[in-house]
Protein backbone atom coordinates (compact mmCIF):
# COMPACT_ATOMS: atom_id res chain seq x y z
CA UNK A 1 0.00 0.00 0.00
CA UNK A 2 3.18 2.78 0.60
CA UNK A 3 4.62 1.88 -2.46
CA UNK A 4 1.53 2.34 -4.24
CA UNK A 5 1.05 5.46 -2.55
CA UNK A 6 4.85 6.35 -2.96
CA UNK A 7 3.92 5.32 -6.64
CA UNK A 8 1.28 7.58 -7.38
CA UNK A 9 2.96 10.96 -5.48
CA UNK A 10 5.90 10.52 -7.57
CA UNK A 11 3.22 10.44 -10.85
CA UNK A 12 1.22 13.35 -9.59
CA UNK A 13 4.62 15.37 -8.53
CA UNK A 14 6.42 14.71 -12.28
CA UNK A 15 2.27 15.99 -14.29
CA UNK A 16 2.40 19.20 -11.93
CA UNK A 17 6.15 19.87 -12.50
CA UNK A 18 5.54 19.13 -16.21
CA UNK A 19 2.46 21.29 -16.42
CA UNK A 20 4.38 23.68 -14.62
CA UNK A 21 7.34 24.36 -16.99
CA UNK A 22 4.49 24.45 -19.70
CA UNK A 23 2.78 26.99 -18.30
CA UNK A 24 6.26 28.90 -17.71
CA UNK A 25 6.96 29.31 -20.82
CA UNK A 26 3.19 30.21 -22.13
CA UNK A 27 3.05 33.04 -19.39
CA UNK A 28 6.68 34.62 -19.85
CA UNK A 29 7.45 33.98 -23.99
CA UNK A 30 10.69 31.74 -22.95
CA UNK A 31 11.80 28.41 -22.93
CA UNK A 32 10.98 26.40 -19.54
CA UNK A 33 14.16 25.28 -17.42
CA UNK A 34 14.55 21.72 -18.85
CA UNK A 35 14.11 23.45 -22.44
CA UNK A 36 16.76 24.81 -25.15
CA UNK A 37 14.85 27.09 -27.84
CA UNK A 38 14.82 26.16 -31.11
CA UNK A 39 17.26 28.40 -33.27
CA UNK A 40 15.38 29.31 -36.38
CA UNK A 41 16.68 27.94 -39.69
CA UNK A 42 16.28 30.51 -41.47
CA UNK A 43 16.77 34.07 -40.66
CA UNK A 44 13.44 35.97 -39.16
CA UNK A 45 11.84 38.89 -41.40
CA UNK A 46 11.97 41.87 -39.95
CA UNK A 47 8.15 41.95 -40.72
CA UNK A 48 7.07 39.05 -38.49
CA UNK A 49 9.13 40.52 -35.56
CA UNK A 50 6.80 43.57 -35.92
CA UNK A 51 3.69 40.89 -36.34
CA UNK A 52 4.77 39.32 -33.09
CA UNK A 53 5.16 42.16 -31.18
CA UNK A 54 2.09 43.61 -32.67
CA UNK A 55 0.32 39.78 -31.33
CA UNK A 56 2.19 40.01 -27.73
CA UNK A 57 0.53 43.77 -27.16
CA UNK A 58 -2.79 41.79 -27.35
CA UNK A 59 -2.12 39.11 -24.59
CA UNK A 60 -5.01 38.82 -21.88
CA UNK A 61 -7.00 40.44 -24.09
CA UNK A 62 -10.75 38.69 -23.08
CA UNK A 63 -13.89 38.24 -24.87
CA UNK A 64 -16.88 40.32 -23.72
CA UNK A 65 -20.36 38.86 -22.73
CA UNK A 66 -21.46 36.65 -25.44
CA UNK A 67 -18.46 36.29 -26.78
CA UNK A 68 -18.05 39.67 -28.21
CA UNK A 69 -14.57 40.86 -29.26
CA UNK A 70 -12.87 44.03 -31.09
CA UNK A 71 -11.59 41.25 -33.43
CA UNK A 72 -15.15 40.25 -34.48
CA UNK A 73 -16.51 43.93 -34.77
CA UNK A 74 -13.53 44.32 -36.91
CA UNK A 75 -14.85 42.23 -39.38
CA UNK A 76 -18.00 42.65 -39.13
CA UNK A 77 -19.25 40.25 -36.83
CA UNK A 78 -18.57 41.33 -33.24
CA UNK A 79 -19.36 37.46 -31.34
CA UNK A 80 -17.20 34.80 -33.85
CA UNK A 81 -15.42 32.53 -33.40
CA UNK A 82 -12.10 34.66 -33.15
CA UNK A 83 -9.12 32.94 -33.42
CA UNK A 84 -8.53 33.49 -37.31
CA UNK A 85 -9.93 36.93 -37.03
CA UNK A 86 -7.41 37.83 -34.09
CA UNK A 87 -4.37 36.84 -36.35
CA UNK A 88 -5.47 38.47 -39.43
CA UNK A 89 -6.73 41.79 -37.05
CA UNK A 90 -2.86 41.76 -36.15
CA UNK A 91 -1.27 41.47 -39.26
CA UNK A 92 -3.63 44.68 -40.49
CA UNK A 93 -1.83 46.19 -37.54
CA UNK A 94 1.49 45.82 -38.43
CA UNK A 95 0.40 47.40 -41.84
CA UNK A 96 -0.89 50.15 -40.26
CA UNK A 97 1.86 50.91 -38.21
CA UNK A 98 4.56 50.12 -40.10
CA UNK A 99 3.12 51.01 -43.66
CA UNK A 100 3.44 47.18 -44.58
CA UNK A 101 1.09 45.27 -47.08
CA UNK A 102 1.13 42.01 -45.24
CA UNK A 103 -2.54 41.39 -45.56
CA UNK A 104 -3.67 39.36 -48.50
CA UNK A 105 0.39 39.41 -49.47
CA UNK A 106 1.91 37.02 -47.27
CA UNK A 107 -0.72 36.37 -44.90
CA UNK A 108 -4.85 35.40 -45.47
CA UNK A 109 -7.80 37.78 -44.73
CA UNK A 110 -10.63 35.31 -43.69
CA UNK A 111 -12.81 34.12 -40.88
CA UNK A 112 -14.11 30.62 -42.48
CA UNK A 113 -13.15 27.48 -41.76
CA UNK A 114 -10.43 26.06 -44.44
CA UNK A 115 -10.25 29.40 -46.53
CA UNK A 116 -6.78 30.71 -44.21
CA UNK A 117 -5.32 26.83 -45.49
CA UNK A 118 -6.37 26.39 -48.48
CA UNK A 119 -5.06 30.48 -49.25
CA UNK A 120 -1.50 29.23 -48.28
CA UNK A 121 -1.87 26.25 -50.20
CA UNK A 122 -2.82 28.31 -53.22
CA UNK A 123 0.43 30.83 -53.06
CA UNK A 124 2.77 27.66 -52.54
CA UNK A 125 3.65 27.93 -48.46
CA UNK A 126 2.01 25.30 -47.12
CA UNK A 127 3.44 22.38 -45.35
CA UNK A 128 1.30 19.04 -44.27
CA UNK A 129 2.70 17.68 -41.14
CA UNK A 130 1.72 14.38 -42.80
CA UNK A 131 3.82 15.61 -45.71
CA UNK A 132 0.46 15.11 -47.63
CA UNK A 133 -1.96 17.75 -48.90
CA UNK A 134 -5.33 16.11 -50.14
CA UNK A 135 -6.37 16.76 -53.34
CA UNK A 136 -2.77 17.45 -54.63
CA UNK A 137 -0.28 14.79 -53.40
CA UNK A 138 2.90 14.03 -51.24
CA UNK A 139 5.63 16.77 -50.51
CA UNK A 140 9.19 17.28 -50.29
CA UNK A 141 11.84 19.87 -49.80
CA UNK A 142 13.13 21.71 -51.93
CA UNK A 143 16.31 20.60 -53.33
CA UNK A 144 15.56 17.01 -52.00
CA UNK A 145 14.86 13.81 -53.78
CA UNK A 146 13.20 11.60 -50.99
CA UNK A 147 9.57 12.38 -50.07
CA UNK A 148 8.95 14.36 -47.11
CA UNK A 149 9.04 12.52 -43.46
CA UNK A 150 6.19 12.82 -41.15
CA UNK A 151 6.39 15.56 -38.06
CA UNK A 152 9.95 16.64 -40.12
CA UNK A 153 8.97 20.19 -40.36
CA UNK A 154 9.76 22.77 -37.20
CA UNK A 155 7.99 25.60 -38.01
CA UNK A 156 9.52 28.85 -38.14
CA UNK A 157 8.14 31.91 -36.46
CA UNK A 158 5.40 34.02 -38.10
CA UNK A 159 4.22 30.59 -39.65
CA UNK A 160 0.71 30.22 -38.78
CA UNK A 161 -0.16 26.40 -37.40
CA UNK A 162 -3.34 25.15 -39.14
CA UNK A 163 -5.70 22.20 -36.33
CA UNK A 164 -8.79 20.44 -37.03
CA UNK A 165 -10.23 17.71 -34.34
CA UNK A 166 -12.60 16.90 -36.85
CA UNK A 167 -12.94 13.32 -39.15
CA UNK A 168 -13.38 15.29 -42.31
CA UNK A 169 -10.07 17.32 -42.02
CA UNK A 170 -11.64 21.05 -42.52
CA UNK A 171 -9.69 23.65 -40.53
CA UNK A 172 -11.24 24.26 -36.24
CA UNK A 173 -8.45 26.30 -34.65
CA UNK A 174 -5.43 28.38 -36.05
CA UNK A 175 -2.75 30.20 -34.01
CA UNK A 176 0.74 32.01 -35.36
CA UNK A 177 4.47 30.35 -33.91
CA UNK A 178 6.67 32.43 -31.63
CA UNK A 179 9.35 29.96 -31.58
CA UNK A 180 9.64 26.25 -30.80
CA UNK A 181 11.47 24.19 -28.03
CA UNK A 182 13.06 20.96 -27.82
CA UNK A 183 13.34 19.53 -24.20
CA UNK A 184 16.15 17.51 -22.99
CA UNK A 185 13.85 14.07 -23.16
CA UNK A 186 14.75 15.11 -27.31
CA UNK A 187 11.02 16.40 -27.39
CA UNK A 188 10.07 19.32 -29.91
CA UNK A 189 7.16 21.65 -29.05
CA UNK A 190 5.37 24.51 -30.48
CA UNK A 191 5.02 27.82 -28.98
CA UNK A 192 2.14 30.04 -30.47
CA UNK A 193 0.13 32.83 -29.76
CA UNK A 194 -3.49 32.52 -30.03
CA UNK A 195 -6.90 33.57 -29.65
CA UNK A 196 -10.39 32.61 -28.60
CA UNK A 197 -8.42 30.09 -25.83
CA UNK A 198 -11.12 29.85 -24.64
CA UNK A 199 -12.03 33.25 -24.39
CA UNK A 200 -8.82 35.31 -24.28
CA UNK A 201 -5.92 35.48 -26.40
CA UNK A 202 -2.93 34.13 -24.62
CA UNK A 203 0.36 31.69 -25.29
CA UNK A 204 0.13 27.99 -25.43
CA UNK A 205 2.49 25.29 -26.73
CA UNK A 206 1.44 21.95 -28.73
CA UNK A 207 3.65 18.40 -29.45
CA UNK A 208 5.41 18.91 -32.69
CA UNK A 209 3.55 15.45 -33.69
CA UNK A 210 0.12 16.91 -31.83
CA UNK A 211 -2.69 15.16 -33.83
CA UNK A 212 -4.79 17.86 -34.00
CA UNK A 213 -1.95 19.62 -36.75
CA UNK A 214 -2.78 19.86 -39.92
CA UNK A 215 0.18 21.86 -41.01
CA UNK A 216 1.69 24.92 -41.53
CA UNK A 217 1.20 28.18 -43.57
CA UNK A 218 4.60 29.70 -44.22
CA UNK A 219 6.62 32.73 -44.05
CA UNK A 220 8.88 30.93 -46.67
CA UNK A 221 8.28 28.79 -49.58
CA UNK A 222 10.45 25.61 -48.72
CA UNK A 223 8.80 22.89 -50.14
CA UNK A 224 6.90 21.25 -53.31
CA UNK A 225 4.19 18.96 -53.64
CA UNK A 226 2.64 16.79 -56.52
CA UNK A 227 0.91 18.48 -58.39
CA UNK A 228 -2.09 17.05 -60.51
CA UNK A 229 -4.99 17.63 -63.35
CA UNK A 230 -7.75 20.44 -61.15
CA UNK A 231 -4.75 22.07 -58.98
CA UNK A 232 -4.93 26.01 -58.56
CA UNK A 233 -2.31 28.23 -57.58
CA UNK A 234 1.40 29.90 -57.33
CA UNK A 235 3.09 26.26 -57.36
CA UNK A 236 0.70 25.54 -61.26
CA UNK A 237 2.16 28.83 -62.77
CA UNK A 238 5.37 28.12 -61.61
CA UNK A 239 5.25 24.75 -63.56
CA UNK A 240 3.65 25.99 -66.37
CA UNK A 241 6.46 28.69 -66.66
CA UNK A 242 9.08 25.83 -67.27
CA UNK A 243 6.82 24.19 -69.37
CA UNK A 244 6.85 27.40 -71.52
CA UNK A 245 10.67 28.24 -71.63
CA UNK A 246 11.26 24.40 -72.59
CA UNK A 247 8.84 24.98 -75.49
CA UNK A 248 5.95 22.32 -74.57
CA UNK A 249 3.19 25.00 -73.59
CA UNK A 250 2.13 28.29 -74.79
CA UNK A 251 2.47 31.26 -72.67
CA UNK A 252 -0.81 32.20 -72.74
CA UNK A 253 -1.66 28.87 -71.51
CA UNK A 254 0.20 30.22 -67.76
CA UNK A 255 -3.06 30.56 -66.01
CA UNK A 256 -2.30 28.64 -62.64
CA UNK A 257 -5.40 25.98 -63.04
CA UNK A 258 -3.54 22.71 -64.35
CA UNK A 259 -6.15 21.84 -67.19
CA UNK A 260 -6.06 19.42 -69.68
CA UNK A 261 -3.76 21.48 -72.07
CA UNK A 262 -1.06 21.37 -68.64
CA UNK A 263 -1.82 17.88 -68.37
CA UNK A 264 -0.59 17.20 -72.14
CA UNK A 265 2.41 19.51 -71.97
CA UNK A 266 3.67 17.70 -68.69
CA UNK A 267 2.53 13.97 -70.85
CA UNK A 268 4.79 15.14 -73.99
CA UNK A 269 7.68 16.23 -71.68
CA UNK A 270 7.48 12.88 -69.67
CA UNK A 271 7.16 11.45 -73.20
CA UNK A 272 10.69 12.95 -74.43
CA UNK A 273 12.37 12.36 -71.03
CA UNK A 274 11.74 8.79 -70.10
CA UNK A 275 9.51 9.64 -67.70
CA UNK A 276 5.95 7.87 -66.98
CA UNK A 277 3.49 9.72 -68.48
CA UNK A 278 1.11 10.30 -65.79
CA UNK A 279 0.39 13.81 -66.32
CA UNK A 280 0.76 14.36 -63.31
CA UNK A 281 3.87 17.00 -62.04
CA UNK A 282 5.18 14.67 -59.63
CA UNK A 283 8.58 14.61 -57.75
CA UNK A 284 10.59 12.98 -60.38
CA UNK A 285 8.64 15.37 -63.27
CA UNK A 286 9.79 18.03 -61.32
CA UNK A 287 13.01 17.41 -60.69
CA UNK A 288 13.52 16.28 -64.41
CA UNK A 289 11.71 20.24 -65.72
CA UNK A 290 14.44 21.82 -63.09
CA UNK A 291 17.25 20.35 -64.61
CA UNK A 292 16.53 21.14 -68.30
CA UNK A 293 15.47 24.45 -67.43
CA UNK A 294 18.93 25.13 -65.81
CA UNK A 295 20.66 23.47 -68.62
CA UNK A 296 18.64 25.77 -70.86
CA UNK A 297 19.97 28.96 -69.13
CA UNK A 298 23.20 27.61 -68.92
CA UNK A 299 23.03 27.01 -72.60
CA UNK A 300 21.67 30.93 -73.40
CA UNK A 301 24.49 31.71 -70.73
CA UNK A 302 27.45 30.98 -72.78
CA UNK A 303 26.12 31.70 -75.87
CA UNK A 304 25.93 35.72 -74.59
CA UNK A 305 29.12 34.72 -73.47
CA UNK A 306 30.76 33.58 -76.90
CA UNK A 307 29.05 36.76 -78.41
CA UNK A 308 30.85 39.21 -76.18
CA UNK A 309 33.85 37.44 -76.54
CA UNK A 310 33.58 38.06 -80.53
CA UNK A 311 32.69 41.77 -80.23
CA UNK A 312 36.04 42.42 -77.98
Amino acid sequence: MKKNLFTLCLIITFVFSSYAMIAYGEKTGEAAPDETIIEPEYEVPEYVQLLLEVARGELGYTEGKAGRTKYGEWVGDPTCQWCAEFLCWCVDQTDQRYGLELLHNIYPMYGASNVGRNWFISHGRYIARNGHIPDWGSQWYKGESEMMEKNSYVPQPGDWVFFSILDSGATTHVAMVEYCSVSQDGKTRVHVIEGNNPDKVQRNSYALDDWTIQGYGTVFDLADVTLRFGNKGEKVRQLQMKLVALGYLEERYVTGNFGKITQDAIMHFQRDHGIDQTGNGGPVTQRALDEAVAQLNETDLSVWHVRDEEKQ
